[in-house]
Formats: structure tokens, C-alpha cells, sequence
């Protein structure tokens, strides 16, 4: 089958590829060319810019039909009105990479299920951006205009990117400051739930879309299963890579956020709620399963950044000291 892949050297993508071409695939890639891909083999990339709608349309036209199109840049709704314009009567699938936090957060029920609501709020800008996504790329395949599937990733790491998290932002500089035994900062209590997969298992469901007639006009989530907790999430990157068990700074969220607006700003929105994630439907229709637990991954991951020299150095990240100093001074003050 012939497949265009929009993105295409991302952290899911990079999978998505490999095992594209593992299957003998016809793999064409489109993006800016600006992040050399890690994937070996015989595919096709065409550079360009998604933004630049005009060029866009133009590039896609002139590289023909194909059988599936998997979008992993689609972030605004004016990206998936672009696409169904682009893509109608182009491709036979258009799988689009939307995420677990389309979903209203606190849910209503858990696990949270495909058929929970789906409302964050406008100030949760990339959930809600990307639930809007969803409406309008739906609404297409309702009309005949796409034949849509959505996939829902929780969050993704992997090999290949600097794709760890921690309550003060992304990055991993969170490792040196477990190696040096530096206090490490929660949210709360640290006992929200965090569903963390490897991408070579996401990669799996997308693929498992492909020409699947139950998953046209479905969405599916696609998140880690060992539901472990944010204190759970450092201990198993502490046991990853041989530190000892960390010592928890606890900071209330609204503190937290007030301390650090820009570096704490998901934990409001996103990291303090529990995302627990039932993944039947993946499972059955789309062969999902997760097979990387979090410690083994955890490790894979941190050994591909030290032999590529990709390790942060907690100096160069005072905010995460100076969260820490600001709360002692607080705590010591009352």
C-alpha cells in the first residue's frame, strides 16, 4: 500500500515508519526536512511546509493518490479543514493523531472510555484545539468527504527524542537531578495517575487502522496500562537508570503553578487529574497491546540519550532550584 505519513520523524512516527517498511510498505514522508529521521530504508520524503497551505495542496497533488494518509501534525482546527480540502478524493484513509486529552478532565467515570465526553477547556489549549480537530475531520467523514479514524495517544516517549516530562515541563533534565540526588518536585501529593507508553507500541495501533473497516469513523485511545502514579513515573526513572529512590518535594498545584505559570502550566490542566485509560477497543480492533513496561523503557530511553550526548544538565535549569528554595522558604516561614 502506498502511505503518506505528515510528519514522519517524530517520536510516534519514527515508529510508525519503521514498521511500515518492516511490512514492505510504499512510505512517503512530507515535512520540513529539519530533523534527520532515524529510520533506515527505502522510502520517499517530500520536503515542505504544512502551514504554507497553497504549496502544500499543490506538493500533494502533484505526488498522486494514496491509500492512507496518517497525519501527525494536525494540531489547529484550521489544519483539518485544510486536510479534508487537500485530502478528499485522495486518499481511502485518513488516520489523524489526536490525543487522550481531547477528554473532559476530571472525568466523570473510570476508566475513562471512547465514549466519555470529550470538552477541555479553551485555556488547555493543545486538548482543546485537538478535540476540535476531531469535530470538524468527523464531520467530514460523516458527509463522504474523508474516511476518518482517530487515534488518541497518552503520553509517548521513546528512543530517538527528549520526550520525558516532569511537573515543571519536559525534557530529561530530570535525570541529573536524580543522579545527583537533587529534590525532585510533584504536583499535589504526587498520587494522580499518568498513563506513559512506549511509541513502538502506540506505532502498533496506528498501523493496525490501516484499511481496517471497524476503525473508519472511530476514535481510539491508545494509553500505558501500568497506571502507575507521578511519584511511580520518578521512581521507575530513578530505578532506570540505577539512582536511588528520589526525595519528593509535595507543592500544592495552584502554588505550583502560581511559583512557575509557564513551566507548571499543564500540571493545572492536565497532570493533576487522574488519566486512567480503558484500552479494550485498541486492543480488539487494532492489535494494541503494550509490552514495554515503564522501567525497561525508561531505560532503553535514557541509554539512547547518553550515547548521543543528548543529556540536560540540571544548572542550565535554575527554575527547577528555584521552585525548591521558594517552597522551603515558604514552608519555613509558616
Amino acid at each position: 500500500m502506498r502511505i503518506l505519513i505528515i510528519g514522519g520523524t517524530g517520536t510516534i512516527s519514527t515508529g510508525i515508519t519503521r514498521l511500515l517498511l518492516e511490512q514492505n510498505h510504499d512510505v512517503v514522508l512530507f515535512n520540513r526536512g529539519q530533523r534527520t529521521s532515524l529510520v533506515e530504508g527505502n522510502y520517499t520524503t517530500i520536503i515542505g511546509d504544512r502551514k504554507d497551505t497553497e504549496k502544500f495542496a499543490n506538493q500533494i497533488q502533484e505526488a498522486g493518490t494514496f491509500d492512507c494518509v496518517i497525519d501527525m501534525y494536525c494540531f489547529l482546527p484550521v489544519d483539518a479543514e485544510h486536510a479534508v480540502q487537500v485530502f478528499k478524493g485522495r486518499t481511502e484513509q485518513y488516520i489523524f493523531c489526536s490525543t487522550v486529552d481531547v477528554y473532559t478532565k476530571p472525568s466523570a467515570t473510570y476508566p475513562i472510555t471512547e465514549d466519555c465526553e470529550r470538552l477541555p477547556p479553551e485555556k488547555f489549549a493543545y486538548g482543546y484545539n485537538k478535540a476540535r480537530c476531531e469535530e470538524l475531520l468527523f464531520e467530514a467523514h460523516v458527509r463522504g468527504d474523508l474516511s476518518v479514524t482517530s487515534i488518541r495517544p497518552g503520553h509517548t516517549y521513546g528512543e530517538g527524542g527528549n520526550n520525558l516530562l516532569h511537573s515543571l515541563g519536559s525534557g530529561n533534565v530530570i535525570l541529573d537531578r536524580l543522579k545527583k540526588e537533587q529534590p525532585i518536585v510533584v504536583h499535589g501529593d504526587g498520587s494522580s495517575f499518568w498513563p506513559t507508553c512506549h511509541r513502538d507500541d502506540v506505532s502498533v495501533a496506528f498501523v493496525g487502522a490501516i484499511a481496517n473497516e471497524k476503525a473508519k469513523g472511530r476514535g481510539y485511545h491508545v494509553a500505558g496500562e501500568e497506571w502507575i502514579t507521578w511519584e511511580g513515573y520518578h521512581n521507575g526513572l530513578a530505578e532506570a537508570i540505577g539512582a536511588k529512590p528520589p526525595k519528593f518535594v509535595h507543592i500544592p498545584t495552584d502554588v505550583l503553578v502560581q511559583m512557575a505559570p509557564q513551566e507548571a502550566s499543564r500540571c493545572d490542566v492536565n497532570f493533576s487529574h487522574n488519566n486512567l485509560y480503558d484500552n479494550t477497543a485498541a486492543r480488539e480492533d487494532l492489535g494494541f497491546q503494550v509490552t514495554i513496561p515503564w522501567v525497561e523503557g525508561a531505560r532503553r530511553t535514557a541509554q539512547w540519550l547518553t550515547d548521543n550526548n543528548r543529556l540536560e544538565n540540571s544548572e542550565d535549569f535554575p527554575v527547577y532550584a528555584q521552585v525548591v528554595q521558594k517552597w522551603q522558604q515558604l514552608i519555613g516561614s509558616i
